[in-house]
C-alpha cells in the first residue's frame, strides 16, 4: 500500500451517557481507596469496600494471604490520619457491564523504590458500587525508577482552529516516547487543557509497534481518560513532555494552568521540560520567574516553519509559527534536513524535530534522570 499513514483524527472513544456516568463513580470508589491509603484515612477505605470485601495479598510467609477489609483498614487507624505517606495511586483502567466492573490501579511507593498493581472487583449492591475484592502483586519492572513519574502533555484539538480540517495528537510521537519510557521503567501520566478524550492522528497501520499500543487497553483507556490540569500534582514528576501533531497548535501553548504545572516542575523540582516537532508551540509562552522565556539564549529544536506547507489550508489556521516565535523571544532554533532526527539539549530543556526523534527525546530525557541518580 503506497500511503502507509492512515492522516485522520482518530476519536475511537465512545460510550453512552450511562457508562460514562457508571464509570465515573467507579472512579470515585477507586479513589475513596487511594486517597484513604495514601493519606491514612481509614473512614475512606471503609466507604470504597464492602464489609465483608477480602484482599488477596502475598508476603514472605504467604503466597496467598487472605486479608478481611477490617484488618485492612485497621493497618491505617494508628497512623497520623491526613497525612501523606508517600504512597501514590493512579487509576490505570475501568472496565464496567451493567452492575459489575473490573478495575487496575497502580500504586508507587518512591521512598522504598516499588510498584505495585491492584486488581479490583466490584458490584453495585443497593445502587451504590463497592469493591468486592482486590488482588495485589509487586511489578517486576526497574524497581530503581519505577516511582519516577513523566507527565505527557497533550491537545484537546480535533480541528485546526475554527476550521472543519481534522487533525489530532500525532500517535506515532505518543507511542515511540511512552515505549521508551515504560521499557526504561518510568511511569506515564497524560494531561490536557480539558481532560478526557484526546483526538489522534499519524496512526501507521503498517508500524508493530503503533499496532501494539492502538490495542492496549491500559493505553487507550489512559488516552480517553486524560487527566485535567488541576488533577495533577508537579511535586510528582520528573519531566513532562508535549507531544506534536497538529493539534499542539491548539489549547496547550496558551493554557496558563498547563505553564504552571510545567514551570513548577522545572524550577522548583528541577525538573525535565522536553519536547518534539508540533510540540514545541507548547513551550513558546513559558516564563521563569524572573520573567524571562524559558528558552532564551538556549538551543531548542521542532517542527522548522520552512517544512510548513504554506500553501495548504491548515496553514492558515496556524495561531503563531513556531520556529519564528522562539527565534524572536531568544531561542536558538536548530534542525536538520527532512527526515531525519534531530534533538537539542540545553540542561533541562530538551527539544526534538519530528516524530522521528521521539524516541531520542526520550532516551536523553532518561540519560539526564540517570546520571543525576548516579552523582546522588
Amino acid at each position: 500500500m503506497k500511503h502507509s499513514f492512515l492522516l485522520f483524527s482518530l476519536i475511537i472513544f465512545y460510550s453512552s451517557s450511562y457508562g460514562q456516568t457508571e464509570e465515573r463513580k467507579i472512579k470515585t470508589v477507586l479513589l475513596n481507596y487511594v486517597n484513604g491509603t495514601s493519606y491514612n484515612q481509614p473512614k475512606l477505605i471503609e466507604k470504597a469496600f464492602y464489609s465483608e470485601a477480602n484482599l488477596f495479598l502475598d508476603n514472605k510467609e504467604e503466597e496467598l494471604w487472605i486479608v478481611p477489609i477490617k484488618k485492612y483498614q485497621s493497618w491505617y487507624e494508628n497512623k497520623k490520619q491526613g497525612e501523606f505517606n508517600g504512597r501514590i495511586g493512579n487509576v490505570v483502567s475501568i472496565d464496567c457491564h451493567n452492575t459489575i466492573a473490573t478495575a487496575k490501579v497502580e500504586i508507587l511507593l518512591p521512598n522504598n523504590n516499588s510498584r505495585y498493581i491492584d486488581l479490583f472487583l466490584l458490584k453495585k449492591i443497593e445502587h451504590e458500587w463497592k469493591i468486592i475484592s482486590k488482588a495485589a502483586t509487586k511489578d517486576k519492572t526497574n524497581s530503581t525508577v519505577a516511582a519516577d513519574k513523566i507527565l505527557f502533555i497533550v491537545s484537546n484539538a480535533a480541528r485546526y482552529g475554527a476550521s472543519d480540517i481534522p487533525t489530532g495528537n500525532s500517535f506515532s510521537e505518543l507511542v515511540n516516547a511512552y515505549d521508551t519510557f515504560k521499557d526504561a521503567g518510568f511511569t506515564v501520566d497524560f494531561v490536557s487543557p480539558k481532560g478526557g478524550t484526546i483526538p489522534l492522528s499519524y496512526v501507521k497501520a503498517s508500524d508493530s509497534l503503533i499496532m501494539k499500543y492502538l490495542y492496549n487497553s491500559d493505553f487507550m483507556y489512559a488516552l480517553k481518560n486524560t487527566n485535567k490540569p488541576n488533577d495533577i500534582i508537579p511535586s510528582n514528576y520528573k519531566a513532562v513532555h508535549y507531544i506534536g501533531g497538529g493539534a499542539a497548535m491548539f489549547g496547550v501553548p496558551e493554557n496558563k494552568a498547563i505553564q504552571n504545572i510545567a514551570m513548577t516542575i522545572y524550577e522548583q523540582h528541577n525538573g525535565i521540560i522536553s519536547s518534539v516537532c508540533h510540540g514545541t508551540a507548547g513551550v513558546v509562552n513559558l516564563k521563569t520567574r524572573d520573567g524571562e522565556y524559558l528558552f532564551k539564549d538556549k538551543l531548542v529544536s521542532g517542527y522548522p516553519d520552512s517544512f510548513e506547507k504554506k500553501d495548504a489550508e491548515y496553514f492558515t489556521h496556524f495561531p503563531f509559527l513556531i520556529q519564528k516565535t522562539l527565534e524572536d523571544r531568544g531561542a536558538v532554533f536548530k534542525f536538520s534536513p527532512r527526515n531525519n532526527s534531530h534533538v537539542e539539549v540545553d540542561g533541562n530543556l530538551i527539544s526534538g524535530q519530528n516524530y522521528l526523534s521521539s524516541k531520542a527525546v526520550a532516551l536523553k530525557i532518561i540519560e539526564n534522570l540517570n546520571n543525576r541518580k548516579k552523582s546522588d
